[in-house]
């Protein structure tokens, strides 16, 4: 099992890692400073180090994972990358719809392409599928989002990286916000948060707020307006 540190899933599942940057907030990537340091350590899965490399081998892996799980797909990579053939976008949603004890969610940041596939993709019910605005430049991600026939939607304000305001959630089942963390991580302004915390109190939309982020995040700590937020969309495991 490919356990995971990352607070709003159990589980990872790459079958396919290495990105190429797109937006502010690839700037300091944390998948590439670990894909780096994994290809120094020699791994094999990191031989290419950061550049888009498929891994068929691993497609069956959530298979053997009996008990049901939310699994983060391509944690270490972007699914809607323009990199990775169309066939093999595809096959990863057929593992997912095949592998239906489990919620499998996707993040991307190419808006575009997910609207370019969506019409390939018979999209199963246990995938929510998410976009990354982490800043209010990249807000025509949501209309994109919107568009598509995921059962549940979901955005990623993470990192945020300035003020994003008057939201419309509709259509939208989670949102979650975080700042950026690592070396000379970019600082959050609590207010930002905050103004989206109350965009989703306001529309009825689940909250996560991840962390504070920073060069020392364990510390920062994850309380916001003194207290966590950890609420997840509605949602049953398919059987």
């Amino acid at each position: 099992m490919a356990t995971t540190t990352i607070e709003w899933t159990e589980a990872t599942w790459n079958p396919v890692t290495g990105c190429s940057k797109i937006s502010a907030g690839c700037q300091h990537c944390y998948a590439e400073r670990m894909a780096r340091r994994l290809e120094a350590m020699g791994q094999p899965k990191y031989k290419n180090g950061f550049e888009v490399t498929l891994h068929p081998d691993v497609l069956s892996q959530p298979f053997a994972w009996r008990k049901p799980m939310m699994v983060f797909v391509n944690s270490m990579s972007d699914l809607f990358h323009e990199e990775i053939p169309v066939d093999f976008v595809l096959q990863v949603f057929q593992v997912m719809a095949d592998a239906r004890h489990h919620t499998f969610q996707v993040l991307t940041k190419r808006a575009d392409r997910l609207v370019e596939l969506d019409e390939k993709i018979a999209w199963p019910d246990n995938v929510w599928m998410g976009v990354t605005v982490e800043h209010d430049d990249y807000r025509h991600r949501l209309r994109s989002l919107k568009s598509c026939g995921a059962a549940v939607k979901f955005v990623s304000f993470e990192p945020l990286l300035g003020p994003i305001r008057d939201v419309d959630f509709g259509g939208i089942g989670w949102a979650i916000v975080g700042g950026e963390s690592g070396p000379c991580a970019r600082p959050m302004d609590p207010q930002w948060a905050l103004d989206l915390r109350d965009a989703c109190l306001q529309q009825s939309v689940p909250f996560f707020f991840k962390q504070w982020g920073g060069a020392r995040k364990k510390k920062a700590g994850r309380l916001l307006d003194g207290r966590e937020w950890n609420q997840l969309p509605t949602f049953q495991y398919a059987t």
